[in-house]
């Protein structure tokens, strides 16, 4: 539990979530928001792992995922609904998001490229993907790829209900860019999701509801 003195601030921000349709089968056994950054990640996309690994490492966010779907097809069902099933649970273990700073942005350099992510846990979605370098579509040697990255970006923010924006500049490879994307918004959601003592456990919107 969070205390702050004698006072009970928040629940244990911890749940589990299961999504299972006829492309994907997901299984979050567990989520805590106020984690250590330990995970547990098996999607068969092994660049996605790595990148989730080092979301939850960045973020203290503690999960445990087993994913798998139709990737003899392509990625795509299975990273999309990767997005969405985390997002649900990130959103069951917020409950209202009394308390939280609610908005908060992170910078993160690696090597030659950086990202910068700036998130508003605002109950409404947007998304904004800022690319200052060269256009051309770039993939690891899996498959993995820029555009595999935005959708599951987009899948996230949306069926989180934030705004997201990410803006990634310099030069790099696949694996610089999204290496600092993905740490940028582990540090970010970090910052978000924190409880501010001074909001008393209130709804952290000036309307009183998000």
């Amino acid at each position: 539990m969070g205390i702050f003195g004698n006072k009970k601030l928040f629940d244990d921000r911890k749940t589990s979530y299961s999504r299972k349709s006829k492309e994907t089968e997901i299984e979050i056994k567990n989520l805590n928001i106020d984690g250590t950054g330990r995970s547990v990640i098996s999607t068969t996309i092994g660049f996605l792992d790595h990148m989730l690994t080092l979301f939850a490492y960045h973020g203290y966010f503690d999960i445990d995922m087993n994913a798998k779907g139709d990737t003899h097809v392509d990625n795509h069902h299975l990273n999309e609904d990767i997005a969405i099933a985390l997002a649900e649970a990130f959103k069951k273990a917020l409950g209202d998001s009394r308390g939280i700073v609610r908005t908060a942005s992170a910078y993160v350099p690696m090597d030659m490229a950086m990202a910068r992510v700036a998130v508003d846990l605002s109950n409404r979605s947007a998304f904004m993907f800022t690319e200052k370098r060269p256009v051309a579509e770039i993939r690891d040697e899996e498959g993995y790829s820029m555009h595999y990255a935005k959708d599951f970006l987009e899948s996230f923010s949306k069926k989180l209900g934030i705004n997201l924006h990410i803006e990634i500049s310099g030069e790099g490879d696949l694996h610089h860019y999204l290496e600092a994307t993905f740490k940028a918004l582990g540090i970010a959601l970090d910052k978000a999701t924190r409880i501010d003592k001074r909001r008393a456990g209130e709804v952290p919107s000036s309307k009183g509801i998000l």
